[in-house]
C-alpha cells in the first residue's frame, strides 16, 4: 500500500476496529432472530429486533458521511462506537425484563454503530492511490477473520453469563466491544492524513459534480448493484438461517456455529480478495461472488442436512465478500474528493434501505414460505447484478478500446 505511515497506521487501527465491531455485531447477528422469538408478543415480529439494526443503519448513514466530513473521523467514528455500546447496555437491560420493543430500542443503537463503523473501509481506501484501494478496503476487512470466529463464540459462551437472564451476558459483551473501539479510536486515530487534500487522487480532482451524474457512471451503478445485491441477498437468508436451522430440529449453538462459519466465509477472503484482484481482474472477481451465492441456493434447497447449511452459509459469506470488496473498490473510484460525503452518504443509505426491507421480510417470508422459498428470491437479484456488472465490464472495455474475451 503506497500511502504514507500515518496513513498505514490508521489502516492497521481500522482493522482493529473492524474486527471489535465484527465481534460485537456477530453477537447480535447469532442470537438477536433467537432473542426476538423469545421475548416477541408475536412470533412473526421475531426478526424486527434483528431489522432495526439494518432501519437504523439506513436512516443514520447518510447523515454520517456529512458528520464524518464535519466532525472529523476520529470524533465521528468514537461517537458511533460509544452508541454502539450504549445500544447493547439497553439489551440487557430489555433482556432482564423480558420486554421486547426495549429490546428493539437497543439493536437500533447497535445499527447506529454499524452505519459508523462500515464507512472504517472507505476512510482507508480514501487515503490510497487508485491502485491500491481494494488492498485498503481488503486489509479493513480483514480484520473481522478472527472475530468471524470469535465473535459466534463469544456469543456461545457468554449468552449464559447472567443465570437469571437468558442472552442478557452476550447483550453485555457488545456493550463492552463498543466501548473498547471507543477508546482505541479517540487515542489512536489521527484526522488529516488523507491523500485527498493532495496526492494520488488529485488526479480525479476538479469540481464537484451532481449527484445526478455520479449515479449515471457505469462504475457506479455497478459498485451499487454488487454492494446492494450482495448485503440484501446475504442479510435476508443469513437473517432466516439460524431460526430454520433450530426449525429443522438443530440445536441453538448449531445455529451459532452455522453463523460462525458464515462469518468465516464473510471475512476470511479479505486475506487475499486484493491479490485476486490484481491476478484474475475485478470483473471476474464479482461474476465469481454471484456465482458462489447461486452455490448457496443450490446447497441450501437440496437439504436441511446441518452439513448443508454450513455449505450454503459459508459460500453466501464468500460470495459476499468478493461482492463487496470489488463493489466498494468500484464506488471509492466513482466519486471525486469534492463528492465524498454525498456519494458515500448516498451509496450506503440505499444499501442500508434495501437491506433493512430484506431483514424484515426474512421472518415473515420464513414463517409463511419455507427455507427453499427465502433462498430461491435471491435468485432474480443476482441475475440484476450480474447485468449490471456485465455492462460496467463491457464500457470500461470499450473506454480502453480493448475486446471483450470471447
Amino acid at each position: 500500500m503506497n500511502a504514507s505511515s500515518p496513513n498505514r497506521r490508521n489502516a492497521r487501527l481500522l482493522a482493529v476496529c473492524q474486527a471489535l465491531y465484527i465481534c460485537a455485531i456477530s453477537i447480535d447477528l447469532t442470537l438477536t432472530g433467537l432473542t426476538g422469538y423469545e421475548l416477541a408478543p408475536d412470533k412473526s415480529l421475531a426478526t424486527l429486533p434483528f431489522a432495526m439494526i439494518t432501519v437504523s443503519g439506513a436512516v443514520v448513514s447518510y447523515f454520517a458521511a456529512f458528520l464524518l466530513q464535519r466532525l472529523g473521523r476520529r470524533l465521528g467514528f468514537t461517537l458511533g462506537a460509544l452508541i454502539g455500546a450504549a445500544g447493547g447496555g439497553v439489551s440487557v437491560w430489555a433482556v432482564m425484563e423480558g420486554r421486547f420493543w426495549l429490546f428493539c430500542a437497543g439493536t437500533a443503537g447497535v445499527g447506529v454503530y454499524q452505519a459508523f463503523a462500515l464507512y472504517y473501509r472507505l476512510a482507508a481506501a480514501d487515503a490510497v492511490e487508485p491502485e491500491a484501494k481494494s488492498r485498503a478496503i481488503s486489509t479493513v476487512l480483514a480484520g473481522g477473520v478472527l472475530a468471524a470466529i470469535l465473535g459466534p463464540a463469544l456469543a456461545a459462551w457468554s449468552k449464559d453469563l447472567i443465570p437469571s437472564a437468558l442472552f442478557a451476558g452476550a447483550y453485555l459483551m457488545v456493550a463492552l466491544l463498543g466501548l473498547v473501539a471507543a477508546g482505541l479510536l479517540w487515542a489512536f486515530y489521527r484526522d488529516g492524513d488523507s491523500i485527498e487534500s493532495g496526492g494520488a487522487q488529485a488526479v480525479n480532482g476538479g469540481p464537484p459534480r451532481s449527484l445526478a451524474v455520479i449515479v449515471r457512471q457505469p462504475v457506479f451503478v455497478a459498485s451499487m448493484a454488487n454492494n446492494v445485491i450482495g448485503s440484501v441477498t446475504m442479510l435476508f437468508v443469513m437473517t432466516a438461517a439460524p431460526l430454520a436451522a433450530v426449525s429443522c430440529h438443530h440445536s441453538i449453538d448449531d445455529g451459532a456455529s452455522i453463523i460462525q462459519w458464515h462469518l468465516v466465509g464473510m471475512y476470511a477472503p479479505s486475506l487475499i480478495t486484493g491479490w485476486l484482484i490484481r491476478r484474475f481482474g475485478l470483473l471476474t472477481l464479482l461474476l465469481t461472488g454471484g456465482v458462489l451465492n447461486v452455490a448457496c441456493v443450490v446447497a441450501a434447497v437440496s437439504s436441511t442436512s446441518l452439513p448443508a447449511f454450513y455449505a450454503a452459509l459459508f459460500a453466501l459469506g464468500v460470495g459476499w465478500n468478493f461482492m463487496f470488496v470489488g463493489g466498494s473498490t468500484l464506488q471509492a473510484q466513482s466519486y471525486r474528493p469534492s463528492e465524498r460525503a454525498k456519494t458515500q452518504g448516498v451509496s450506503e443509505f440505499l444499501r442500508y434501505a434495501t437491506t433493512a426491507g430484506a431483514t424484515l421480510a426474512a421472518g415473515p417470508v420464513l414463517q409463511h414460505y419455507g427455507w427453499s422459498t427465502v433462498n430461491f428470491a435471491i435468485l432474480p437479484l443476482l441475475f440484476v447484478a450480474t447485468a449490471m456488472t456485465l455492462w460496467w465490464g463491457r464500457q470500461e472495455r470499450a473506454a480502453k478500446k480493448e475486446p471483450l474475451p470471447a
